[in-house]
């Protein structure tokens, strides 16, 4: 039994080109329409076979949908919003995709017309690579949806939605949108952030060239090459939209590295071994709670289920 008889999927890349296979082997939808404004994308994904429909024309894709997911940058919600408003029928849910929550609920406001339910989400998952043959169904299983809606929401729209989550395979919490802009902005903006500088700075180095970084890269810093690599549209739109959560982050980041520098100055052997032991603890934890795998792999693949 499908969730909903038609969901409209705004935004074809990696995203949203693994909504479209989730929600197909699923079975969450009766007809899936697929938008969007890149035509070499959307050509594609109609190769793929990814949905019963394919339109560049927005407004004409949310007509008569129960859904519609914003898999779109986050710069480019409210332009969406706009265009999709006058076409949403009542009833509807409204949800994306976004890292960044409380600037959707902001983008969308005024163009959102009454009758028509928003229900912000963020699946935390994803890989660097992009585009509609980036995506796969199992994209979502087993990983975090957060749900950020209003307090004033309604609770059958919210539950729908988690339902749907649920659906492709995801474990779904609710939080407040400024709150999760803070959790995310820790453990996931900012890491994005430091693994773009330093792989930049690398790059930089008179001393050391382009060739040597890339021979001799061990397991760490080929870590970071991979992060660096991700959407820098999707990441530009993230760190603009997240500005004071990730500037506060990053001064709590600037005062624990200059601590750091004074003990390594200094030979502060045992506050380098407190701080290094409970790092460690701190990934025993995360493999213990099934967000990662304790396999050494020094950048071998292991299959599908490794590709985020």
């Amino acid at each position: 039994m499908s969730l909903f008889n038609k969901i409209t999927i705004i935004g074809v890349g990696l995203i949203g080109s693994s909504l479209a296979r989730g929600i197909r082997r699923a079975g969450l939808a009766e007809t899936i329409t697929i938008a969007d404004k890149n035509e070499a994308y959307l050509a594609r994904a109609e190769e793929l076979d990814l949905a019963n429909n394919y339109t560049a024309d927005t407004l004409m894709a949310v007509a008569d949908a129960d859904l519609v997911i914003l898999a779109t940058p986050l710069g480019q919600m409210g332009k969406v919003a706009t265009e999709m408003g006058a076409g949403l029928k009542q009833g509807a849910i409204v949800t994306d995709v976004g890292s960044v929550k409380k600037s959707v609920l902001t983008a969308l406001a005024p163009h959102i017309p009454d009758g028509v339910h928003v229900v912000p989400g963020h699946p935390v998952a994803g890989t660097e690579q992009s585009g509609p043959d980036a995506g796969y169904a199992d994209l979502f299983k087993d990983r975090w949806a957060i749900l950020t809606p209003s307090e004033t929401e309604d609770i059958a729209a919210v539950e729908a939605v988690k339902k749907f989550w649920e659906g492709l395979g995801s474990n779904v919490e609710l939080m407040d949108a400024e709150h999760h802009d803070l959790v995310l902005a820790i453990t996931s903006h900012v890491p994005h952030l430091i693994a773009y500088n330093i792989v930049g700075t690398a790059s930089d180095l008179e001393a050391v060239t382009e060739n040597e970084v890339i021979k001799y890269s061990a397991g760490g810093f080929r870590d970071f090459t991979r992060i660096a690599a991700s959407d820098p549209t999707m990441w530009r739109d993230v760190f603009l939209n997240n500005k004071d959560a990730v500037l506060e982050m990053l001064g709590r980041f600037s005062e624990d590295l200059t601590a750091l520098q004074r003990a390594i100055r200094w030979g502060d052997g045992d506050a380098l071994h407190d701080l290094f032991s409970h790092t460690r603890n701190i990934r025993r934890g995360i493999i213990d709670a099934g967000q990662d795998s304790d396999a050494v792999d020094f950048g071998r693949p292991h299959g599908e289920d490794d590709k985020d």
